[in-house]
C-alpha cells in the first residue's frame, strides 16, 4: 500500500474532525491503525490537544437575526442553569479522590495482612530474644534521620503511625546492628537444620 496523495488528504481531513487512528484506518482500507499514526507523525498532524470525534456541532444562534420565525418564537427558551459558586467547586474539588500512582498502590494499608514474614521457626530462638531486647533500647528513627552508620531494620507496619527504623550502629560493612544481622545473615544450613 503506498500513500497516494488522494490518501494523504482523506487522512489529513479525518484527523483534523477528530477522528481516531483506527477509524481513519478502517476508512482508508489496506492500512493498519498504527501505519496511520506513523503517517501522522511523519506529517506532524500529530499535536491534536484531546480533540474527541464530536458529534455534528449544534448552530449558534446569531446575535442579532434579520427575521425572527413565528414557529421559532414560540419555542419556549431553556431556563439558564445557575453557575455553581466557587466555595461549592472548591469543597467538590477536595472531596474527589486523589489518584493513586502505582508505587502508592503496592503499599498495604493499615489493618490488612503483611506480606509472608519468615517465621519463628526460620530464626534462631537466641537471636530472637536478642532481637526484642535490642528493640526495647533502639533508637526508633524516621527514615531521614538514617544515616550511613545507624541500623536500617524496619520495626512496625509502614502504614501506620507506629512505624520506625532501630537506629542503633551498624556492624562494620552491614546495613543492621549486630543482634539484626542475626536475624538478616543467616547460613542456609542452620536454616535448614531448625525446619526439620
Amino acid at each position: 500500500m503506498s500513500w497516494t496523495d488522494e490518501r494523504v488528504e482523506t487522512l489529513k481531513k479525518m484527523w483534523n474532525e477528530g477522528q481516531s487512528a483506527s477509524q481513519i484506518a478502517k476508512e482508508l482500507g489496506g492500512v493498519t491503525r498504527n501505519a496511520v499514526i506513523g503517517k501522522v507523525h511523519r506529517l506532524g498532524l500529530s499535536n491534536r490537544t484531546g480533540v474527541a470525534p464530536q458529534p455534528s456541532p449544534a448552530p449558534q444562534p446569531s446575535a442579532a437575526p434579520a427575521q425572527p420565525s413565528a414557529p421559532a418564537a414560540a419555542r419556549p427558551e431553556p431556563a439558564p442553569q445557575p453557575a455553581p459558586e466557587p466555595a461549592a467547586q472548591a469543597e467538590e474539588a477536595e472531596d474527589a479522590p486523589i489518584p493513586m500512582s502505582a508505587a502508592r498502590r503496592a503499599i498495604i494499608p493499615a489493618g490488612q495482612p503483611l506480606p509472608p514474614q519468615p517465621s519463628a521457626n526460620e530464626i534462631s530462638p537466641e537471636a530472637l530474644a536478642k532481637v526484642s531486647e535490642v528493640e526495647k533500647g533502639a533508637k526508633k528513627l524516621t527514615l531521614m534521620e538514617l544515616t550511613e552508620k545507624t541500623c536500617k531494620w524496619p520495626v512496625g507496619d509502614p502504614a501506620t503511625d507506629n512505624f520506625w527504623f532501630c537506629g542503633l550502629p551498624t556492624q562494620s560493612g552491614k546495613p543492621y546492628c549486630e543482634a539484626h544481622v542475626g536475624v538478616a545473615f543467616q547460613p542456609m544450613s542452620s536454616r535448614r537444620d531448625r525446619r526439620r
